[in-house]
């Protein structure tokens, strides 16, 4: 959920027991969207459920997808070919973004006049794209308000992951019901932008010359949401250890084992580490028990498959701008959370990760430098008001995560 949003009582209660747990629940805004979603629930029951129909026809037993840059289905922007003329590739890094309120709107203007200038052809939305129980269909009009119009002129791919809003079942943010996320698998089909091939997926740009050779840069993204749910799963197959989860992890590890990318970058809406209000994966919002709410899988799937084997994890979920450090925790791979691309943090810090630099109290964005020589992140922060981002910090890497798992 949102940090202006209520936590569950209690750890990995489904969302029934959670609302007879809480009746205030029932009372004020979150109670209104839970009339409003239970409504729109009886509305597809009555009408025959036609979206969910074919929703379901993207979804279990569906191979994860990889593509490597020249890959375009028509109308769409196209990943691209090779680095820009400063031989890397520059990509926009955005979080949390799908309100359609003006501080999403003010974001996305400063971002825009920044990729402008520097040559940005490629972007990451990474999850709460469409707030707050995600899109009733793949073709609601939220994914205009949300996504399309805030984004106008950010005319380049943007590789979508999926966060907890977009998963929501009765209660906004749950993550509740995960196969809402399938409509934004769908959606991709129909946009230019969008680009969600799968729930997860792979994406690997080539080095300067072409696709010749071992590819620059390689991208993984992840479906975080059912080992991370506000509530428990009641659908066997997203289970924490469900066939989904394990189908996912074992993508995950194959790709990264098979990757021959100098760069590799996994994307997931749930950080490993997090200096925020959320809290880091095993100890989600103050929670260290539960299969669900703490988050404690997440925490195995980050440590045993991804740490020591990709450079970054990306995340969003905390709506801060956080680099942190990479420790000998994480095998130096380094996570860096972006979540302020339309909502901010409480102004504080809430733990004490080594970081290279972090904020909580502004919005923002960040853009992500990588070439043959070096990757560089770099973080802005934007005043709503005059739509101006300005450079609050940079840091560079020269060297790629060593000693890589096989």
């Amino acid at each position: 959920m949102c940090d202006d949003e209520l936590i569950p009582p209690s750890a990995d209660m489904t969302e029934d027991e959670w609302l007879r747990r809480d009746p205030s629940l029932g009372e004020g805004p979150v109670g209104q969207r839970v009339r409003e979603m239970r409504a729109l629930r009886r509305r597809s029951v009555l009408g025959g459920v036609v979206a969910g129909a074919a929703a379901l026809a993207v979804l279990p037993g569906q191979a994860p997808a990889a593509a490597a840059a020249g890959t375009r289905e028509p109308g769409k922007f196209p990943l691209p070919t090779g680095p820009n003329r400063a031989g890397e590739y520059a990509v926009l890094l955005t979080g949390d973004a799908g309100t359609g309120e003006e501080s999403q709107h003010a974001v996305a203007a400063a971002a825009r006049e920044v990729c402008t200038a520097q040559g940005v052809s490629l972007a990451v939305g990474l999850g709460d794209n469409i707030y707050e129980n995600g899109p009733e269909s793949d073709h609601d009009s939220e994914f205009a308000s949300k996504f399309e119009d805030p984004n106008s002129g950010l005319d380049m791919p943007w590789l979508m992951v999926l966060g907890n809003h977009d998963c929501s079942g009765l209660i906004p943010g749950s993550g509740g019901d995960p196969s809402r996320g399938d409509r934004e698998v769908s959606y991709a089909k129909s946009s230019r932008r969008w680009y969600m091939p799968s729930r997860y997926y792979n994406v690997a740009l080539p080095a300067a010359g072409g696709a010749q050779g071992d590819p620059l840069v390689e991208f993984f993204a992840l479906d975080t949401n059912p080992v991370t749910s506000y509530v428990m799963q009641t659908d066997p197959h997203y289970y924490w250890n469900g066939p989904y989860m394990r189908d996912q992890r074992a993508w995950l590890d194959g790709a990264l084992k098979a990757s021959r990318a100098r760069w590799k970058i996994v994307l997931g809406h749930h950080p490993y580490l997090n200096n925020g209000k959320h809290g880091s994966a095993g100890s989600y919002d103050g929670f260290v028990i539960g299969n669900y709410t703490s988050g404690i899988h997440l925490k195995e799937l980050y440590e045993e498959v991804v740490c020591g084997r990709a450079d970054l994890i990306l995340s969003g979920h905390d709506h801060t701008l956080q680099l942190l450090e990479p420790t000998a925790r994480t095998g130096g791979t380094r996570q860096i959370v972006c979540g302020a691309a339309a909502k901010s943090g409480d102004g504080k810090a809430h733990f004490n990760h080594p970081s290279t630099w972090q904020n909580f109290s502004d919005h923002g964005f960040m853009l992500l430098k990588v070439s043959d020589r070096a990757m560089t992140v770099e973080a802005y922060t934007v005043d709503v008001a005059t739509r101006k981002a300005s450079l609050a910090h940079r840091t560079r890497t020269a060297t790629p995560v060593a000693g890589a798992r096989v």
